[in-house]
């Protein structure tokens, strides 16, 4: 998951980020380890927070592109 490279790119840090998710930054830090997956109401969250597809945030695509 591009989880990590989308929070460094807006200079967040894994607490900011969990705490404008409403989860926990050990969540954050599971996910972006590969520890954890996400459910897909989680990935739809995320992707909406970045405003990218999930298919971008899942690595299937490199093309960031939201589409609603």
């Amino acid at each position: 998951m591009r989880l990590k490279e989308l929070r460094k790119k807006r200079h967040m840090t894994q607490q900011r980020l969990a705490i404008e998710l409403s989860m926990s930054q050990n969540t954050i830090s599971r996910y972006e380890t590969g520890e954890r997956e996400a459910d897909y109401k989680t990935l739809i969250l995320i992707a909406d927070y970045f405003q990218v597809s999930i298919d971008y945030l899942l690595e299937r695509t490199d093309d960031p592109r939201f589409y609603k």
